[in-house]
C-alpha cells in the first residue's frame, strides 16, 4: 500500500463523516416527518433542572407557556407543582456614559 492509498482512505473518511453530520444538522433543523418536528414547533422544553442526589433530580418543564415542576427518580416521575407562569422578562438596566 502507498501513500496515496491511505490519503484516499482518510479521505473518503473524511467525506463519509462530513456527509453523516450534515444529515444530523438537517434532521435537527428541519426534523423528520413522522418522527421528530422541528426545535422551532416543538410545545415541551426543559427550562432548568437540579440534581437533589445521585438518583433523584427536579426538572421545570415548560409546556405551552405553562411551567409543571417534576420530580425524577428511578421509580418514576412525580408532578410536584403545575400551572405555574413563568415570570415576566426583567429588562436589562441602562447603563451610563459619563464623559
Amino acid at each position: 500500500m502507498d501513500v496515496i492509498d491511505f490519503a484516499r482512505y482518510f479521505a473518503a473518511l473524511l467525506l463519509v463523516l462530513g456527509l453523516i453530520g450534515a444529515a444530523g444538522l438537517a434532521t435537527r433543523k428541519f426534523g423528520v416527518p413522522g418522527l421528530t418536528k422541528p426545535a422551532k414547533t416543538r410545545r415541551i422544553h426543559i427550562v432548568e433542572t437540579l440534581m437533589l442526589s445521585p438518583r433523584q433530580k427536579i426538572a421545570l418543564v415548560r409546556r405551552d407557556g405553562v411551567e409543571h415542576l417534576v420530580m425524577i427518580t428511578p421509580s418514576g416521575a412525580t408532578v410536584i407543582e403545575t400551572g405555574i407562569t413563568p415570570p415576566a422578562p426583567t429588562p436589562a438596566p441602562a447603563t451610563e456614559i459619563t464623559p
